[in-house]
């Protein structure tokens, strides 16, 4: 047996030597979470067509391996952002919107108008980039989501209490929802006019006269309100 040189050996008599250190294994929810950020970092840089598996699971730090045990393709993948993107959207106007008493619907009506406004811009990049295709066999998927039925919601309440007069929650709602997407839209077009914060607040109370206007002509002042 060779002995091991006192004057050479880091590890002192007597005591064992440390274990290696283990590698960290992330949580499934973790490393589900981490997939998706690294495709969202990756699909806006580089663009969904030219960025592989490999690169996401590289970006994400975990094996190529792991990336099909939570997603069967990069096109599930993409369904999933569309997903989170939606129902973080809904979360910031479900947030913004219960700032402000169930029944005060002009005031909801507001934050749900400059939140949308707001989160949209906020999110153009990362939106543009998952929504990148937009085909006629989606359109009723379009119609249907989760940001639309929130604000038939809100319009149904608002109507049933004769705060204002909708014939058709869904339709309007639609309608609205589209007004609201081209209005940020044409914010990204044009670019703020002077100050980005004055051209925002603009935007919102135009956009909202827009809806009050839609909804009840004899309640456009509202909106003005505090």
């Amino acid at each position: 047996m060779t002995r091991s040189d006192p004057a050479t050996d880091p590890t002192p008599a007597g005591e064992a030597e440390p274990a290696a250190p283990r590698r960290r294994t992330k949580a499934p929810e973790t490393r589900a979470v981490a997939l998706m950020d690294a495709a969202e970092r990756l699909f806006i840089s580089k663009g969904i067509a030219t960025t592989s598996i490999d690169d996401i699971a590289a970006g994400a730090q975990v094996a190529k391996g792991t990336f099909y045990l939570y997603f069967p393709s990069k096109e599930a993948m993409l369904g999933a952002l569309q997903q989170r993107f939606v129902d973080t959207f809904c979360e910031r106007l479900q947030n913004a919107m219960d700032r402000h008493r169930p029944d005060n619907h002009h005031a909801r009506l507001r934050a749900w108008v400059e939140t949308g406004l707001e989160t949209y811009l906020d999110n153009v990049a990362l939106h543009d980039v998952v929504f990148h295709e937009y085909r006629p066999e989606y359109r009723r998927m379009r119609n249907d989501n989760a940001v639309i039925t929130q604000l038939v919601a809100l319009l149904k309440q608002g109507d049933a209490v004769g705060v204002w007069e909708v014939e058709d929650a869904t339709l309007t709602a639609v309608i609205l929802f589209n007004a609201l997407h081209g209005v940020a839209d044409d914010a990204v077009a044009m670019g703020p006019a002077g100050d980005p914060v004055a051209d925002l607040r603009r935007r919102a109370r135009a956009l909202t006269r827009f809806f009050e206007q839609a909804l009840h002509p004899d309640v456009v002042d509202d909106c003005d309100a505090g």
